[in-house]
């Protein structure tokens, strides 16, 4: 797993000091899930793919109502990424909005409506990769 460098601005002192941390991908697998869920994203997965495929590391998947809320997702997603210095590879489907497929290296998120998601069925098609759990308990 190649971690990412992430410029992060950290509290000391009631003031604001530059550093710098690593994030490494099972961090922003997490942290995509979490605000996919804090967007009310349905059945939110992640998938870790790295013994499967030299593609990714994980794949982050779920599904929302409609093309709206699935915009909305994405850009919430590619905004607190951004934030943290994390900057995606591409994005396909923003704009038809029934699966967007955002690509950041070695995280790539699948959002998709139900009926896209039930048609493409990646679960079954990667039902071997271990799911990683992101919810707090």
């Amino acid at each position: 797993m190649t971690p990412i460098m992430v410029k992060m601005l950290t509290h000391s002192s009631d003031r604001l000091l530059g550093g710098t941390e690593t994030v490494d991908s099972k961090e922003i697998a997490i942290l995509c899930a979490r605000i996919a869920d804090a967007k009310k994203a349905e059945d939110i997965l992640i998938f870790d793919v790295r013994r499967l495929t030299f593609i990714t590391d994980f794949f982050v998947i779920c599904n929302g109502s409609n093309k709206r809320q699935l915009q909305s997702i994405a850009g919430e997603i590619e905004l607190k990424l951004h934030s943290h210095g994390i900057h995606g590879v591409g994005i396909e489907g923003y704009t038809d909005g029934r699966w967007i497929l955002m690509d950041y290296g070695n995280v790539v998120i699948h959002l998709f409506d139900r009926e896209m998601r039930h048609f493409y069925d990646l679960e079954l098609l990667w039902g071997d990769a271990p799911k990683l759990l992101w919810k707090p308990d």
